[in-house]
């Protein structure tokens, strides 16, 4: 295929300019950079409020108990009788290592009170609940 011009004839045009590309690109991982942090886990769970919260700076084991009451260790659906040992894996240092419990509102204590339990017979000392900070309603 072959264009002409002023009588020339010219071979046909073969480069792509990816500038607009790159541009693309750029913006989809400036985007990513920024939503990235704001994603704690795929589960997601209505924490309860309270006035004492302590900010959270590095990445811990969490175990999520959502509003159906499944368990979830990271993301993974955990059976509560494999729990401990499913951790035990997971982790360096049972005995010292800290463990976050994040549980929807609306979860009964009854079930709060059994998977604290099965991580403390399991050896894991060091549970944490986590909540989110409170906010005062405006009238």
């Amino acid at each position: 295929m072959a264009f002409r011009t002023n009588g020339r004839t010219t071979g046909s045009l073969a480069e792509i300019n990816v500038t607009p590309f790159v541009d693309v690109i750029l913006v989809l991982l400036i985007i990513f950079m920024v939503t990235a942090p704001l994603i704690e886990s795929g589960i997601e769970v209505d924490l309860p409020q309270t006035r004492m919260v302590k900010t959270i700076s590095e990445e811990r084991v969490t175990i999520t108990i959502d509003r159906g009451e499944r368990l979830y260790v990271g993301s993974d659906k955990v059976n509560i009788n494999d729990l401990a040992p499913h951790l035990r894996k997971l982790m360096r240092d049972p005995e010292r290592q800290e463990v976050f419990l994040r549980a929807d509102k609306d979860v009964r204590f009854g079930t709060v009170a059994q998977v604290i339990d099965r991580l403390r017979v399991g050896g894991i000392q060091k549970v944490n609940v986590v909540t989110r900070p409170y906010i005062a309603e405006k009238k």
